[in-house]
């Protein structure tokens, strides 16, 4: 299934679905070092966004988060690539600066997309595909 989406960040990569519904704060929230998410009571929390297809709603917290992205990309913790619903500064600045690719706006289709399913982000052609 290939779903039209838009880019945000340029690249292309592939790995496996982490679905969240709540906005996800990458300063305080994630460590930066590992990729594991810390934030308490969110439902990514235990979980290491690392070489994931990431997907939730948006950002949340400081501008600072963008550089914690960076970090997650020179510690080897970072998520393969991000799919928002509509990109924000900060998760998008991150994404740029750490040469992640990332989506938004992406087209009906996805919510067939579950937690597991391996999924190609092509943000220079501006999809997603995955067999669900």
């Amino acid at each position: 299934m290939r779903i039209s989406c838009r880019k945000v960040s340029r690249g292309k990569a592939k790995g496996e679905a982490m679905i969240s519904n709540e906005p996800l704060s990458f300063l305080g929230g994630i460590d930066a070092k590992t990729g594991v998410v810390i934030e308490k009571d969110h439902p990514f929390e235990g979980r290491s966004i690392a070489g994931k297809v990431l997907f939730f709603p948006k950002g949340k917290g400081s501008t600072v988060g963008a550089y914690v992205i960076y970090q997650l990309k020179k510690a080897g913790a970072a998520p393969a690539a991000i799919v928002c619903e509509k990109a924000d500064t900060m998760v998008a600045s991150g994404a740029i600066i750490a040469e992640i690719p990332m989506v938004h706006r992406v087209e009906s289709g996805a919510s067939k997309i579950t937690d597991g399913t391996t999924v190609i982000v092509n943000a220079d052609e501006e999809y997603l595909e995955a067999t669900c």
